[in-house]
């Protein structure tokens, strides 16, 4: 557990001792590990225990992460993703993910791995094969796409497009709350990477959609979503119903991509325990 930080592999000792499934919560862009505070301990009532691994180089609060917001740069998917499978390679029990937008795609990229025994993907971030790019998928993007030279560089988001991509569902106030609670810079290399999926066969944002140990798969994809439309979660069932086991997608209505931390954040994370628990 060398490349884990010593919280890290301090939560996975805790999820072994426990003897109980874990639930491993992958978050991301935009968001630290913190945010799945209150995901963690309503799972954690329904009988499992959880683990929330960071980004690498993840700071430990927001205050942290204001301060210096450079050290989200450069994060690329396969080493965000192999850090996760650092920490569920300890794991003694193989656990359940659950992972939104960028966590999503990695929490689907684990599961084609096979090392979950059921996988919910929330709102999640496209990958090679999924075609669809809806217009607001493309301006909720922009503030990173546009300049090419964010690839190399930590991104933050003004308000106003914070209120577009994730609070757009949201009053002003929740969505100011939301953002000055929650928000922090993010790596933009992994929207490239995204982008380009579709053009480079070489990508690390893809997802092995046959392995026939994927396990179960919840796609929730919030219905009101400008960051990722209904279009690409739907076309992200498509790609995994082929596989032979267990395929669900459900719409959550008039939620956008702030739907895993807004007022709404009890009744997805139930959906998610429901799931998990059907399968466990």
């Amino acid at each position: 557990m060398d490349a884990l930080t010593a919280p890290e592999r301090a939560e996975v000792e805790r999820a072994n001792e426990s003897g109980l499934r874990p639930v491993v919560f992958v978050h991301g862009l935009w968001l630290l590990s913190s945010s799945w505070d209150r995901w963690r301990g309503r799972f954690e009532s329904a009988g499992y225990t959880s683990i929330a691994p960071g980004w690498p180089d993840d700071p430990e609060s927001i205050e942290e992460a204001k301060r210096d917001p450079e050290v989200f740069a450069h994060k690329m998917i396969a080493q965000v993703t192999d850090h996760y499978l650092d920490a569920i390679n300890d794991l003694k029990i193989k656990p359940a993910i659950v992972g939104h937008s960028f966590g999503g795609l990695i929490a689907q990229h684990l599961a084609g791995e096979g090392v979950s025994a059921a996988t919910v993907a929330i709102d999640s971030a496209p990958f090679r094969g999924v075609l669809p790019l809806p217009a607001s998928a493309l301006k909720s993007a922009s503030p990173v796409l546009l300049n090419p030279a964010n690839v190399g560089r930590a991104v933050s988001l003004t308000f106003e497009q914070f209120s577009f991509g994730w609070a757009n569902a949201l009053d002003t106030d929740e969505a100011r709350a939301l953002y000055d609670t929650y928000h922090v810079a993010a790596s933009g290399v992994p929207l490239f990477q995204a982008a380009t999926a579709n053009l480079n066969p070489f990508t690390e944002a893809r997802v092995d959609t046959k392995n026939s140990e994927r396990g179960p798969l919840l796609i929730i994809a919030g219905d009101n979503d400008n960051t990722v439309p209904l279009a690409i979660s739907n076309a992200i069932y498509k790609q995994q119903k082929k596989n032979h086991g267990v395929t669900e997608i459900v719409e959550v209505p008039n939620r956008g991509h702030s739907l895993t931390i807004d007022h709404g954040w009890d009744e997805v994370a139930d959906l998610a325990i429901d799931f998990v628990q059907k399968h466990d």
